[in-house]
């Protein structure tokens, strides 16, 4: 799934709020407070339920332009990468890229079946949320 976005918000904002939000979701999962520094091929798991759990590893930070993750569970493995590229002081736009690669003949068809159903809906409440995250204080 790919999502265009251009926000009225600093590339700048925006990727702070990002990085916010990681350090917070990073916390959550291990208990442990880290920096920004510290993001960069960082391995954790999450935990969804008491049978359902993820390994996440940050694959590519560059400052105010690139955010890329690797979510990996027992049926499928995301690739998420956010691409940030400023207009001008106030605005900037977003490239959200989304890739998924299913284990197992019926996981595919599933998700196959799922994402031509869902994607559209997806894609919009995506661009939604962006315009949320743009917009917060």
């Amino acid at each position: 799934m790919k999502v265009e976005k251009k926000l009225n918000t600093s590339a700048e904002n925006f990727y702070d709020k990002m990085m916010d939000s990681v350090i917070f979701d990073v916390r959550k999962a291990t208990g442990k407070s880290i920096t920004r520094k510290q993001l960069k091929n960082l391995t954790y798991v999450k935990q969804f339920s008491k049978n359902s759990s993820a390994k996440i590893v940050i694959e590519e930070l560059v400052e105010n332009r690139i955010y890329q993750f690797k979510t990996s569970t027992s049926r499928n493995e995301f690739v998420v990468r956010y691409e940030i590229t400023p207009i001008d002081e106030n605005k900037c736009q977003v490239i959200y890229n989304e890739n998924m690669k299913s284990f197992g003949f019926m996981q595919q068809m599933n998700d196959m079946l799922l994402g031509i159903m869902l994607g559209f809906f997806r894609k919009r409440q995506f661009g939604k949320m962006l315009e949320n995250m743009a917009s917060a204080n």
